[in-house]
């Protein structure tokens, strides 16, 4: 696959209009009306490298992510989140990424606890093997909220995917934000009442 080349649109200005003058005077002045174009010469795109790329998305990421955070938080006192805020860009797309906001425990039934990580990427895919954390990348839609069980790897202090649950270990997916939130709340509520009057929102 060839390399994609980005350029910053902020550089390249679009050219301001001459001031126009009336055809007529022209006409009557000249005898004869202006058809050329400008001789403006627009400024040649800057092209971005793909660490300047990677770095914007960041960027992007880490505001979205601490938005999502604050937006989660600010719902009830009696549901609160840890902020664990970390990017990573896809290696060889660096205009693409995701964004781990926090992670949590969940009972899910007296004798199980299920701990879990909840993300925003800004593209839609499916969870991979363990080899490719992405799958079948779809760019059309422009964020992507996705809760992934998790549980301590081989290495120390490694999390890897639980797929106890689920063969790709999602506890949800959506591109919505509002039902994003939803979810989140409903898996970080202490009991089943609170769950209940989260569903009903």
């Amino acid at each position: 696959m060839s390399k994609l080349r980005y350029y910053d649109a902020a550089t390249v200005r679009k050219p301001e209009p001459p001031p126009k003058a009336a055809i007529y005077t022209e006409f009557l002045r000249t005898g004869r009306i202006n058809r050329r174009a400008s001789d403006w010469n627009p400024l040649e795109k800057r092209y971005l490298t793909h660490d300047e790329v990677a770095a914007r998305t960041a960027k992007k990421l880490e505001t979205a992510g601490d938005t999502t955070h604050q937006r989660i938080n600010a719902f009830h006192p009696s549901i609160r989140f840890p902020k664990l805020l970390f990017q990573r860009t896809l290696k060889g797309s660096p205009h693409l990424g995701y964004c781990h906001v926090t992670a949590a425990k969940t009972q899910f039934s007296p004798l199980k606890d299920i701990k879990w990580s909840f993300y925003i990427a800004n593209f839609y895919a499916d969870i991979g093997d363990s080899e490719q954390f992405f799958e079948r990348i779809n760019l059309g839609y422009s964020r992507m909220y996705f809760a992934v069980a998790i549980d301590e790897g081989e290495e120390i202090g490694r999390m890897v995917i639980n797929r106890s649950l689920r063969s790709d270990g999602l506890l949800f997916r959506t591109h919505d934000p509002k039902v994003a939130l939803k979810n989140v709340l409903q898996l970080g509520a202490r009991n089943e009442q609170l769950r209940k009057i989260i569903r009903s929102l």
